[in-house]
């Protein structure tokens, strides 16, 4: 008898994995609070606070490309994508630590330049670096990110809190980072299929967009308004693999299914244009398009209201339902597609 066939990663994709994964978490601490399966653990610290960590790791080819990223600009990049994670839990990153391995060919300018950018976000996040780890690689530049954050017990927010009625909200817009990454490989093929080793392209037209891909800003000044005012999001996570891919997320940990409208989608018209010239379906990078690093957050009706009041920069583009783990979304014309699991 032949065995079973061996499950390949792209068949049950990135979450199934994880699940996977965490078959093998059998011990539990008493002092983990909650593991894997949100957006940063949670470890009990005291009577009020709890401490919140995450970790995310960035390989050249994949995650960033040297050809049009500067090394400044990955430093800032890779600590915004961390401590975004502690946001979601509407907590504050204290501290990072940063493991790297680097092949021959990365000198120590590069590698000063990458700490500028780290060292820069950390102030903008008021976190410390802390430490970590440097060791060699074969090829590529590899960053791994720790961030230690703390968040108070009644203010903490999980993505299984969703409930029934409440509406799904999003932060500034969607789409925008893919757009940016859409032109800056259009340009890079340009520049490889030229004669020109020291082309600058003119990005100019396309400033706002590429900023988000190179420059994206975690949404600290949200995580602020909603303490201020002592608004407490049902659920919250950060849009780092995609609107649809993390609200799954959010409707497999709440119990829960979600209808969307896809004429309030907050589409920038800078994404629009980039979409249009590149004749792709725009309504596709706001629902696949990873790394805008906006806030995804349910919530009831006074509680909208009441943000409303004090904060203007995000948009209601659906509600939560009742049926269990169902993604539906009324499209533009007013037809009803639903999405697989």
């Amino acid at each position: 008898m032949e065995p079973p066939p061996k499950k390949t990663i792209s068949e049950i994709g990135r979450s199934g994995l994880i699940k996977e994964l965490n078959k093998y978490s059998s011990w539990r601490s008493e002092q983990v609070v909650k593991g894997i399966g949100d957006d940063a653990a949670v470890l009990e610290r005291n009577e009020t606070t709890y401490t919140l960590i995450s970790s995310e790791t960035f390989v050249e080819g994949v995650e960033f490309d040297l050809t049009f990223m500067p090394f400044h600009q990955i430093g800032a990049k890779v600590i915004s994508a961390t401590v975004s994670d502690i946001y979601a839990m509407n907590g504050h990153p204290k501290a990072v630590l940063v493991n790297l391995a680097i092949p021959n060919r990365v000198t120590v300018d590069m590698i000063e330049e990458l700490y500028k950018g780290i060292g820069m976000a950390c102030s903008d996040y008021q976190c410390q670096l802390s430490g970590g780890d440097l060791t060699g690689s074969h090829n590529a530049v590899i960053i791994s990110v720790t961030v230690y954050g703390e968040v108070e017990k009644d203010l903490i927010i999980y993505n299984s809190g969703a409930r029934t009625d409440d509406a799904i909200c999003i932060t500034g817009d969607l789409g925008s980072a893919l757009a940016g990454l859409k032109i800056l490989l259009r340009e890079k093929s340009h520049w490889q299929e030229s004669d020109d080793p020291v082309m600058q392209p003119d990005l100019t037209p396309w400033e706002y967009v590429v900023k988000r891909q190179l420059v994206p800003v975690a949404r600290k000044d949200v995580i602020n308004l909603f303490q201020e005012h002592r608004i407490i999001p049902t659920s919250m996570i950060d849009i780092s693999q995609g609107l649809i891919h993390d609200l799954q997320r959010v409707l497999n940990s709440s119990g829960k299914g979600a209808y969307l409208y896809q004429a309030a989608f907050p589409i920038d018209l800078q994404t629009r244009e980039v979409a249009n010239e590149m004749e792709e379906d725009v309504d596709k990078y706001a629902l696949y398009g990873g790394e805008d690093f906006e806030l995804m957050f349910t919530a009831n009706e006074k509680v909208v209201e009441a943000l409303a009041e004090h904060f203007s920069n995000f948009s209601v583009i659906g509600k939560i339902t009742e049926s269990k783990e169902l993604l539906e979304m009324q499209t533009a014309e007013g037809e009803v597609v639903t999405f697989e699991k």
